[in-house]
């Protein structure tokens, strides 16, 4: 579940980052490059409460993320930004449009986080302990099950995916684009990029401010980075102006 997945998982394949090697026919094939993001960190996040779609802000560590990522990709020729319209997602987009000032932010629904229906705001430890039934139905075939009132992971890749494609579609070849997104999203772009299956969607991590490297071409989407936390590393010493 959204930001409380320790207490259900094992250790991703893809925790520390993921670096897709890439022979001579990938170097040469040109294509839209993706900046694909997750926000930065709340309280939520610290609580292992699931946030879904509630508009929860980003805090100070989160702040600080963005700026770490805005900061690592302040010099890449962004040709627009799209953000989930929730609030922890759009005060990370801003992060990263301060060094694009002429660059156009969009608000993007199809990016908005999976809909958690019930579960929405509960913390992790709770629900797996009054939900015993649901959690091992998660924990072997999450793929195709639905939340309570809400949305399964497979139509979260559906309409992800629609997204990414209607988006690209309006740019030319070649350009750079960013979009910024949540943990589900991410996990499900990201499975099909990489030709996993959503039931291995725990192999993907996607921590708070990580940063992906995505390709499309044409009806194909390729994945060239996974989950990069070097940017929090790197800035974190640098403080943030007032």
């Amino acid at each position: 579940m959204v930001d409380g997945e320790s207490v259900i998982m094992g250790p991703p394949n893809f925790a520390k980052g993921y670096i897709r090697e890439k022979n001579k026919d990938e170097r040469s094939m040109r294509g839209t490059r993706i900046f694909l993001v997750r926000h930065g960190a709340t309280h939520w996040n610290l609580r292992h409460r699931f946030q879904g779609r509630t508009d929860v802000p980003l805090n100070q560590e989160g702040k600080n993320q963005a700026r770490s990522l805005a900061l690592t990709l302040k010099e890449e020729p962004l040709l627009a930004i799209y953000s989930s319209p929730l609030v922890r997602a759009v005060e990370t987009a801003r992060f990263i449009k301060e060094f694009h000032p002429s660059t156009p932010l969009f608000e993007e629904e199809g990016l908005t986080e999976m809909d958690l229906g019930e579960f929405d705001g509960m913390e992790a430890v709770y629900w797996s302990a009054h939900y015993p039934d649901f959690l091992q139905a998660w924990r072997s075939a999450p793929g195709r099950l639905k939340m309570p009132g809400g949305e399964s992971l497979q139509e979260v890749q559906v309409r992800a995916i629609e997204t990414l494609k209607r988006i690209t579609r309006l740019y030319p070849s070649g350009s750079t684009l960013l979009l910024c997104s949540h943990n589900f999203v991410n996990r499900a772009l990201l499975c099909e990029a990489l030709g996993f299956s959503l039931d291995r969607f725990r192999d993907v991590q996607q921590d708070t401010a990580t940063l992906n490297i995505l390709y499309m071409q044409g009806q194909r989407l390729r994945a060239e980075l996974v989950n990069d936390l070097s940017h929090l590393k790197k800035y974190k010493d640098i403080p943030m102006q007032a």
